[in-house]
């Protein structure tokens, strides 16, 4: 019997990309993405104030588009709130 180690058997097994996840980012790669901390983000999920996130177990994965349309919407927030600012002066 052939005893195979465990980087014997990752060679066996080609990874396979079936697309099923396209679109998506956990949080380590959004954190790494926004250039944030993975703390910031957990925080920002209990807060309700951070981007729509979906649990799937114990994985937290982030829907791409969804994170572009909070990211807009941070962004029009931003602008809305110095224009009231400069209409109250």
């Amino acid at each position: 019997m052939k005893n195979i180690g465990l980087k014997e058997i990752d060679d066996v097994v080609p990874e396979v990309d079936t697309g099923l996840l396209t679109g998506w980012l956990n949080r380590t790669d959004l954190a790494r993405e926004l250039t944030l901390s993975v703390d910031t983000l957990q925080r920002w999920e209990t807060r309700r104030m951070g981007p729509p996130c979906v649990r799937v177990g114990r994985k937290v994965l982030y829907r791409m588009e969804a994170v572009r349309d909070w990211l807009r919407d941070q962004e029009a927030r931003k602008v809305g709130a110095s224009r009231a600012v400069a209409g109250r002066r």
